[in-house]
């Protein structure tokens, strides 16, 4: 691809050089070379890129200084310099070519492909599922029966979609991630103590544009539904419950588990090990800090603006700074004189 198509594509504004400089990778400053787009963002990156064998790198507005005259490196101004050079690199990845269904791949009856599908080998999809055009399944993935899958789809090795999950367009997936397992609920037989599950039956619906991490697990519906919204990017070992609601470009980082029928607002970011309660509701934009605790039937209202919280229960970041600086000041507190300490 030329410099002229990804302007063209992302926008911004070629600085120095051609149009017509072709671009065939992305990489790091240090290990750049020739054909190669790089990024920088401060003056110590910029000195150190104007050094490299890199064909190109995208820079920030009004920061092309002027040493930049005598250089080779072709340059491209962006007001969002790593977001210009991360869709880049999306952009910029060699297609991969279909493969076709692999002859040990197992294929229900009445299943549809759409084009260019890839079945890598001893892959499983069952009755009536459907993959749309482009997607790749990956070595021992289970598709279940009945299974949507979207066009241009990832699903890697050892994937576990259960029947009654919908994927969108464009979902990457991750090894091991199992998607739509039964919810965990149970009722209570109060004169024997025995449990009975409570049905599971309902669906998983995941939208498009979503990434899931590794050993993922997102329950379906127990008798609606669950639903990962648009744009949202889940990391690795991350549990979400029974009917939840995740809004779109959620951030979900590892290690976190969301508890049944809770809601997470548009644009949220919930750090590592966060843990949040059944019935919980997560207002648009919050920031929850790592090994933040949020308890059953809480709100946290968010104002789409990137509120911090903190702690467990979760509050306020500030609150919670202003409370340690209050316990780190009572703990340096020297006893009253006086009086005998004694010990057991």
């Amino acid at each position: 691809m030329v410099l002229g198509e990804l302007i063209q594509k992302l926008g911004g504004r070629l600085v120095k050089g051609s149009e017509e400089t072709e671009i065939l990778s992305v990489a790091s400053v240090e290990k750049a070379s020739t054909f190669d787009l790089i990024f920088a963002t401060d003056e110590e990156t910029i000195q150190a890129a104007l050094r490299s064998n890199a064909t190109a790198m995208v820079l920030g507005l009004g920061s092309v200084p002027p040493e930049t005259e005598g250089s080779r490196i072709e340059i491209v101004e962006s007001s969002e310099p790593r977001l210009w050079f991360a869709r880049a690199a999306k952009l910029l990845v060699t297609p991969h070519l279909a493969l076709g269904v692999h002859p040990s791949a197992v294929i229900g009856n009445q299943v549809k492909f759409g084009s260019n599908v890839t079945i890598s080998p001893h892959a499983v999809i069952g009755d009536n599922a459907s993959i749309g055009a482009g997607t790749r399944v990956g070595s021992g993935a289970v598709v279940g029966v009945g299974v949507s899958v979207g066009a241009n789809c990832r699903l890697f090795p050892k994937v576990v979609l259960y029947p009654d999950t919908t994927v969108g367009d464009r979902v990457v997936i991750h090894a091991g991630a199992v998607l739509g397992a039964d919810g965990f609920g149970y009722v209570r037989d109060p004169l024997t103590g025995e449990y009975a599950q409570f049905p599971q039956q309902g669906k998983l619906v995941i939208e498009d544009d979503v990434e899931i991490g590794a050993n993922t697990t997102i329950d379906r519906g127990a008798l609606a539904e669950t639903r990962i919204r648009r744009g949202t990017k889940i990391d690795n070992q991350v549990h979400i419950g029974h009917n939840c609601d995740i809004g779109e470009d959620v951030i979900i980082v590892a290690l976190t588990g969301i508890s049944g029928s809770s809601t997470v607002g548009k644009g949220a970011v919930l750090a590592g090990q966060v843990g949040i309660g059944d019935h919980v509701h997560i207002g648009p934009g919050v920031v929850l800090g790592g090994q933040s605790g949020v308890f059953n039937g809480k709100t946290i209202k968010g104002d789409g603006d990137g509120q911090v919280m903190y702690g467990t229960p979760a509050r306020p970041l500030r609150q919670v700074l202003r409370e340690q600086a209050a316990l780190s000041k009572l703990a340096k507190t020297e006893p009253e004189s006086g009086g005998e300490e004694t010990g057991l």
